[in-house]
């Protein structure tokens, strides 16, 4: 409310000047009018407003501070965010006095803003600046190497795509060089690394077997081969078209439907001491089961029994 009222009294302060001004400019504009050559007075367009002459100093005053009212009077969820965005862009510690005259963020004003910022995980808080904080504090392609090698079930690439803003042409270097695997997993890419002790020369002619065996066409045959090896099938083949031949093909079974409570012309009114209740026209139900024209105060009492 404080920063409101200056406001406004700085605005009402702004139209006084602007009245003054414009009576400074129109008095030295007829004093220099009188005192000039006529014919040098004819060459001017009359068409030039005066006013125009120069621009009025207060008006990027009044825009400055009309966007630290809006930033200021914002939640506490987008003032963080502006602050996390700016950490992450320069990438720089900065203290709460440089924050606020970049992006008018007053931390020190705000206890709620102050907290938020220095329980949050992605910055760090050195009792004096701010600074972002990756999720893995990496800075260049050598340790970013590093880190995926002491991980051999696999990066996820979403936890290192903040570490610096040139990690991703990195780990497509680093794929290119052949020291890492870019692999589509749950989640998104995975960074493998390339072990060289992996790494294995395959001889011609086993390769010519491996691609020369032909796999049975029948399930029954893979499960025949499979047992051979002592190795249990995941399906039993068999005994599912034994059960077909018998019973058929079946279905998946359907969801029961819900039964219906309503009232229909199979519903059962045993209450007979309300004797208008018992002349219910048949049109008078709805296709759900439900009453069209009989008020609640004629139900009070009415049990129903499907």
């Amino acid at each position: 409310m404080a920063l409101n009222d200056g406001l406004a009294r700085f605005r009402l302060q702004q139209e006084r000047n602007h009245a003054i001004l414009s009576t400074i400019a129109a008095t030295k504009t007829s004093s220099s009018s009188s005192t000039t050559n006529p014919s040098r007075h004819r060459q001017q367009p009359a068409s030039t407003p005066r006013s125009a002459a120069k621009p009025s100093p207060f008006s990027d005053d009044t825009a400055r501070l009309q966007k630290i009212n809006q930033v200021r009077t914002s939640a506490v969820g987008q003032q963080l965010k502006k602050v996390i965005e700016l950490l992450e862009k320069t990438r720089e510690g900065l203290t709460a006095h440089q924050i606020n005259e970049q992006i008018y963020v007053d931390i020190d004003g705000n206890n709620d803003v102050a907290e938020s910022l220095r329980n949050n995980a992605k910055v760090r808080f050195d009792g004096r600046r701010y600074s972002y904080k990756p999720t893995h504090d990496v800075t260049g392609k050598g340790e970013l190497l590093t880190l995926i090698k002491s991980l051999p079930d696999g990066l996820p690439v979403s936890e290192v795509k903040d570490a610096y803003p040139a990690v991703q042409d990195d780990l497509q270097a680093l794929k290119s060089s052949g020291d890492v695997y870019l692999l589509p997993g749950e989640g998104g890419v995975i960074a493998y690394p390339n072990d060289p002790r992996s790494r294995m020369e395959v001889d011609a002619e086993l390769k010519k077997l491996f691609h020369d065996i032909k796999l049975p066409q029948d399930m029954l045959d893979i499960e025949k081969e499979l047992r051979k090896y002592r190795e249990k099938p995941a399906t039993d083949t068999m005994k599912r078209r034994a059960a077909e031949q018998l019973h058929g093909h079946q279905p998946k079974p359907k969801k029961a439907r819900k039964k219906s409570h309503g009232i229909t012309s199979r519903t059962k009114i045993t209450n007979a001491h309300l004797p208008w209740l018992l002349d219910l026209p048949v049109d008078s139900i709805s296709s759900d089961g439900c009453v069209n024209h009989c008020s609640n105060k004629a139900l009070d009492g009415v049990e129903f029994v499907s």
